[in-house]
């Protein structure tokens, strides 16, 4: 028994020898090498000298035995801008931007953090900006992983204030702009056609007097986050809600003409705050609000006139008017926003905030799409059936996803999206893409839309959202079918 014993006790110490001999073994073999999750670390185009999020890869040995580094260190030094952190350990400059001494054992892995924050470059657009991150074996052997980035010398602004007349110019370089731009009752800030504006988070546009946005048809101004790089490799962050903050229209703040203009990513799109009903707040022609994390438009006890504009994709409400007159041209309200399910609907009018009336002189709505994926999408509010606060609205010529009203003089010519019927149950029949998984989105008609030619031609509008020519017998919303469309 006792002989026995003393066998199967040599056994089991021979197999955890041999486990620890196994595992504390290195090798300076040069076919022993590292596998990478990756060989190539691309941080896409970024702004010089503004830090990048942080991107990761696995170094995995696979190889059969330890592997032991001389070093890990940035070919260039610190002549790059990229940060690396191996392990836990910083390349530092005081390490001269390498570790030393780091081991992975067999079926063992570590991981890698990169970061960069590059220098200018002092050229015209993005420029390629790149790395090698080298793991020198003891064996002699180097392997590398290539660190790449295009970056682009940019106009940093922050805490902008216009206090006179002014246009904003990057002179040839994209403007990002840091906590927000105010502009003060007595100026107006023009933004010219073409023109590109990165906010960073806590950004955004706050008017007190008059902004003009002054895109054209092909040559747009475009509103957006700063984030030029992807939360998923299918999802940049500018195809994120919330990136920004959006425009804010204050009471003293007239005459704001937004026109051909591209303005997405943002927490608000654009905000009217209460004013002289009598005076025109705002026109917004042409344009585009989308993939808003609170409201896309939201009017209160104001005057505002919107035409050929898409307004899409928002958690709140993609227009929502409370009191005020306004009128809705050929425009495009779909609420298919793809972060939340507890989405609002895409058109709210009301003569009310709670407690606070606000008349309801006018909402107009006409030769307009207003649908999306949930059975509802247009609420109406009237807190006073007796009348002594107005409530005016028509609806004209468009296709609504709503319950049919058939006795109601204020509706004409209404189109009913049948939310009871199995081939329309999702409310995106009408446009060429709403891919909910991807989050890509194209709004212009698709050919089997009964939006086409039904468009009331007393109302219509010459031009669509991209300015092109309606046809005799005009489309609801803001974009016109052509059958190249398709091709």
């Amino acid at each position: 028994m006792g002989k026995t014993f003393a066998i199967l006790l040599a056994a089991v110490c021979m197999m955890i020898t041999a486990a620890c001999t196994d595992d504390d073994s290195f090798s300076t073999s040069p076919s022993h090498l590292f596998t990478f999750s990756t060989d190539t670390v691309r941080m896409d185009t970024v702004f010089s000298t503004v830090p990048t999020s942080t991107r990761t890869f696995w170094v995995y040995n696979r190889s059969g035995d330890g592997i032991r580094c001389v070093n890990v260190r940035l070919a260039n030094g610190n002549q790059t801008g990229f940060r690396v952190n191996v392990d836990g350990e910083y390349l530092s400059p005081t390490a001269g931007y390498q570790v030393l001494g780091v081991e992975v054992r067999n079926n063992d892995s570590i991981r890698v953090f990169v970061e960069l924050t590059s220098p200018t470059n002092g050229k015209d657009g993005p420029q390629l900006l790149e790395d090698d991150l080298v793991f020198a074996l003891e064996s002699g052997v180097e392997q590398k992983v290539n660190l790449n980035a295009y970056t682009w010398d940019a106009a940093l602004m922050r805490n902008v204030v216009i206090s006179g007349d002014s246009t904003i110019d990057g002179h040839g370089k994209p403007v990002v702009i840091y906590g927000g731009i105010k502009v003060d009752s007595l100026a107006t800030l023009r933004i010219p056609a073409g023109m590109t504006l990165y906010f960073h988070a806590d950004a955004g546009i706050d008017v007190y007097g008059r902004l003009v946005a002054e895109g054209t048809a092909g040559n747009e101004v475009v509103l957006r986050g700063d984030r030029t790089d992807r939360m998923f490799d299918y999802l940049p962050y500018d195809g994120v809600s919330g990136q920004w903050q959006g425009v804010r229209l204050r009471s003293s703040s007239y005459d704001n003409v937004v026109t051909y203009t591209d303005l997405h990513g943002t927490f608000d799109g654009i905000v009217c705050d209460s004013s002289d009903v009598s005076r025109l707040k705002l026109r917004l022609y042409n344009s585009t609000l989308h993939n808003c994390q609170g409201y896309g438009l939201k009017t209160v006890s104001c005057m505002v006139d919107v035409r050929n504009s898409q307004i899409t994709n928002v958690l709140n409400d993609c227009v929502a008017v409370y009191g005020g007159n306004v009128a809705l041209t050929h425009c495009t309200l779909g609420q298919f926003y793809p972060f939340d399910s507890n989405r609002g609907v895409a058109l709210r009018y009301a003569n009310h905030i709670d407690s606070v009336r606000y008349p309801l002189e006018r909402m107009d709505c006409i030769n307009s799409i207003v649908t999306g994926y949930g059975e509802d999408m247009v609420m109406a509010d009237n807190v006073d059936t007796l009348g002594t606060t107005l409530f005016n609205y028509r609806f004209i010529s468009s296709l609504l996803r709503t319950d049919s009203v058939s006795d109601d003089e204020n509706i004409i010519d209404v189109i009913w999206e049948d939310v009871k019927d199995t081939a329309a149950v999702t409310g995106e029949e009408n446009f060429r893409l709403a891919d909910i998984d991807l989050q890509r989105y194209d709004f212009h008609l698709d050919s089997l839309s009964s939006a086409i030619s039904k468009a009331n031609k007393d109302y219509s509008l010459p031009e669509d959202r991209d300015g092109r020519q309606r046809d005799d017998a005009p489309d609801i919303g803001c974009y016109e079918f052509f059958k190249d469309d398709d091709d």
